[in-house]
């Protein structure tokens, strides 16, 4: 086992307990970051980039027909494989906690698209669930089983916010632990079932569980109700017959008591548990390999590596597993760094460099990265710079430009990046300012008609001239779906005659004639 220095980056304040790495075909990518995504990133997702111990983020895109995926921190996710030889894989994502500290129940699947030296591009879905659907959560785990030739994921654990029947002003955002039900989730046809088995009695979180076929590995964990972390080693086995699945469960002796541990795959059989916490103020600093058999898990202790004396003394750790063993830990740095959520990271590879190439493996793996998350209560706070060029759909990692913080807007409104029309090409990944006024958003005016609605100005070809005078004229604007329909319906305007007064006929002139003593005294009244 070897430890690796990555230098700290001023982007590096996204990284904060709760994050989540996937692997797709070597590449990993940072999910889970820490507030809202931004502008330069509306996706959330960053490929990580470690050059020379240099970690850079360059931001991925999602294509036009995936759903909209909030950052989760703490969610439970695994990797879904059509079958155990194929290199392509998709990740799984439940639950989670929102930037806003709201839970999720939603389920999301994850595909990578296309990539390139320039962008990275996936898919994500949301999947419908109907039946025992789980509730909202987090700190807990996911796992793909194999059975006759079906596959059907479990979700076990994890915590949620207390009922709204039960809760006070005192404690109102307090957290307890689920209920330590069992769900089978069918994908084919999104049908979700509770199993309730007599071996486990209390909830669990931030547990480690790895699955190999039919059979499911769970080991430590916390438990809110005793406060305690459990030494007991589970072993659920799922058989998914032709008619209803079987869920059993068996105690099996020889666990360990730890949370919020990560653990890599380094072979076809073989695991490796770090990290986590075996009390609450103390971290758990030895290393175990974990083999698994057909029926049979084998947990022994393994030479730990060199922990620095950071690591060491840190009263806080966190991580992630990166894949083909290797995992990336993070430290708090604020006391040492101007950034207070700056934070120091490592690498930490558990295999030999002559293993490093070898192909990823195919056992599913679902592991939590910390049990406390300090920050909760702090709000994010936008310090951190990216390596973006200025081409919004050209990013490349070597070259890089300087992120101006006071140019963000928070992008969590989600308006401006509907389908306003049948014809609208206006994509959150590809948008690029189109008028001189437009800085993050494109710019939106209201059609007049019924009770009106918003619709992009460059869908509707409007020149930067008149949208200027619409905007500026109180008039009404009509879009171009709307605007010969609302010529038909327009009642015609009402013509005001104006009345002209009659002209008199031209007739011949008339003159007046005065007599000479009328003209005297006419002539006197004017002199007078």
């Amino acid at each position: 086992m070897s430890l690796q220095v990555v230098s700290a980056v001023s982007n590096s304040s996204l990284l904060q307990p709760g994050f989540s790495l996937l692997n797709f075909g070597g590449h990993v990518f940072f999910f889970g970051q820490k507030g809202w995504p931004k502008r330069s990133c509306p996706t959330g997702v960053f490929l990580l980039d470690i050059k020379q111990n240099e970690l850079k983020m360059k931001p991925a895109f999602f294509s036009k027909d995936s759903c909209y995926l909030p950052p989760l921190r703490y969610p439970a996710l695994c990797t879904l494989r059509d079958n155990a030889e194929s290199d392509e894989c998709q990740y799984i994502i439940h639950g989670g906690k929102t930037p806003n500290n709201d839970l999720s129940d939603k389920i999301y699947v994850m595909s990578l698209v296309s990539k390139n030296s320039k962008k990275t591009t996936f898919q994500c879905i949301e999947k419908d669930l109907g039946g025992d659907v789980p509730e909202a959560r987090y700190g807990h785990t996911i796992n793909v089983v194999h059975s006759r030739g079906k596959s059907m994921s479990v979700i076990f654990g994890g915590r949620s916010y207390t009922p709204l029947a039960q809760r006070t002003t005192e404690k109102w955002n307090s957290v307890v632990d689920c209920l330590p039900s069992v769900f089978l989730v069918d994908f084919e046809f999104g049908c979700c079932t509770s199993y309730v088995l007599p071996e486990l009695q209390d909830g669990l979180s931030f547990h480690v569980s790895v699955a190999r076929n039919d059979t499911i590995y769970i080991l430590g964990g916390h438990s809110l109700q005793n406060n305690t972390r459990s030494p007991s080693l589970y072993r659920l086995k799922v058989d998914l017959p032709l008619g209803s699945p079987a869920v059993t469960c068996t105690i099996l002796p020889g666990g360990i008591s730890v949370s919020s541990a990560i653990v890599t795959q380094t072979g076809d059989t073989e695991f490796v548990l770090v990290g986590g916490y075996q009390s609450d103020n103390q971290k758990r600093l030895a290393c175990n390999t974990i083999v698994l058999e057909d029926n049979k898990i084998e947990i022994v202790e393994r030479v730990s590596p060199d922990w620095t004396p950071d690591i060491k003394h840190c009263r806080m750790w966190f991580g992630c597993d990166m894949g083909k063993g290797s995992v990336l830990l993070g430290i708090p740095g604020a006391t040492k760094q101007l950034i207070s959520d700056a934070n120091y990271f490592y690498i930490l590879r558990c295999k030999g460099a002559e293993e490093d190439k070898e192909e990823e493996l195919t056992a599913q793996i679902c592991s939590q990265t910390s049990a406390e998350d300090p920050g909760d209560s702090t709000p994010f706070e936008d310090s951190e710079e990216f390596c973006f060029s200025a081409e919004a759909n050209s990013f490349d990692v070597d070259d890089t430009d300087t992120y101006n913080e006071d140019d963000e807007e928070d992008e969590s409104e989600t308006g401006y990046w509907i389908t306003c029309c049948a014809s609208c090409n206006i994509d959150i990944n590809t948008w690029v300012p189109f008028y001189s006024t437009e800085l993050n958003k494109p710019a939106m005016i209201l059609c007049s008609s019924g009770s009106g609605h918003w619709v992009h100005a460059q869908c509707m070809d409007l020149s930067e001239s008149m949208l200027l005078r619409l905007s500026e004229a109180n008039v009404k604007y009509f879009c171009n779906e709307h605007v010969d329909l609302n010529k038909g319906l327009r009642t015609p305007k009402k013509v005001v005659h104006l009345k002209k007064q009659p002209m008199k006929p031209l007739g011949k002139k008339k003159t007046m004639k005065l007599s000479t003593p009328t003209k005297k005294s006419f002539l006197r009244r004017l002199f007078e």
